[in-house]
């Protein structure tokens, strides 16, 4: 039988800007991460308008180490390029897991053709940490085209979207080092859906667009829910229109260290990393 979980906060992102071409919300950020475990970051960069450049603007080269990141394009067009070799673009639904892990250079822009075209750009970027045995594995990338997502009706008609995990039944094509869920679920007028997640798993709604409830609770666009981990389900609901994002996994109880680009277990280790980077031990973007 279905537990209904406990509201046990509801957050209003930021304003935030990355780079020279992403300008949008912050939800959540690795320092205060803690309340949102495995995730580490939730940046929700537009809708924003993209006025043509024949120089693509987004991310210079940087680097990463201990955990992951995921992009999520809905609207526009991006282009990834890292010290791996890995080269993708991603278009409207198209997904990017890239598990940094012991270290990686990488760069995120307009994709070209979009660059010069300009238009209207919507994604999304979650930080995903890794468990300290994980943190140091090869790197890893995955290209996952929104043709290999699979999309389902639910009871009432919410769409729902399902990246990573499993979730209604629907099994998301991300591999990931830990137990995760990855979603999106779009209502419309009238619609309410009882949502499920496994009873130890942290669970947490991010609000892409629109206005509802969960819980009977009001959410808007922006707006970030937590939960307890007290049962397995909440309700959303719209009178008009809803899109959120849907993030649950099991939390990583290890000592988190942050600084920058490095998310890792120890201060030590958070030097180590820098030192690697200098030392191009994490590799050369050409």
């Amino acid at each position: 039988m279905a537990t209904q979980r406990t509201i046990s906060d509801i957050r209003t992102a930021t304003p935030n800007s990355v780079g020279d071409g992403f300008i949008g919300l912050n939800a959540f950020h690795p320092q205060g991460s803690r309340p949102f475990n495995p995730f580490l970051l939730l940046d929700h960069h537009g809708p924003m308008q993209v006025q043509p450049s024949d120089r693509p603007k987004g991310v210079d080269e940087h680097p990463h180490r201990g955990f992951e990141t995921v992009t999520i394009v809905y609207d526009g067009a991006l282009e990834h390029r890292d010290s791996a070799g890995n080269h993708g673009k991603l278009f409207a639904g198209d997904v990017q897991w890239m598990t940094a892990a012991s270290g990686i250079i990488h760069e995120e822009k307009h994709e070209r053709a979009f660059s010069q075209q300009g238009g209207k750009l919507d994604f999304v970027q979650l930080w995903v940490n890794l468990r300290a045995k994980d943190k140091m594995s090869p790197p890893r990338y995955q290209d996952i085209a929104s043709s290999r997502i699979p999309t389902g009706t639910l009871s009432n008609g919410g769409q729902l979207r399902v990246i990573a995990g499993e979730l209604a039944g629907l099994q998301g094509p991300a591999n990931t080092f830990s137990p995760i869920i990855v979603a999106d679920l779009t209502l419309t007028d009238g619609q309410a859906e009882p949502i499920t997640v496994p009873a130890n798993h942290s669970l947490m709604v991010y609000v892409l667009s629109g206005l509802g409830t969960i819980n009977g609770k009001p959410i808007e666009r922006g707006q970030v829910i937590l939960t307890e981990i007290d049962g397995d389900t909440v309700n959303l609901a719209t009178t008009s229109w809803m899109k959120v994002l849907i993030l649950a996994g099991e939390p990583i109880r290890e000592p988190l260290a942050v600084y920058g680009p490095f998310v890792m277990n120890t201060r030590e280790e958070i030097m180590e990393a820098f030192s690697d980077f200098q030392a191009g031990k994490m590799g050369v973007l050409n």
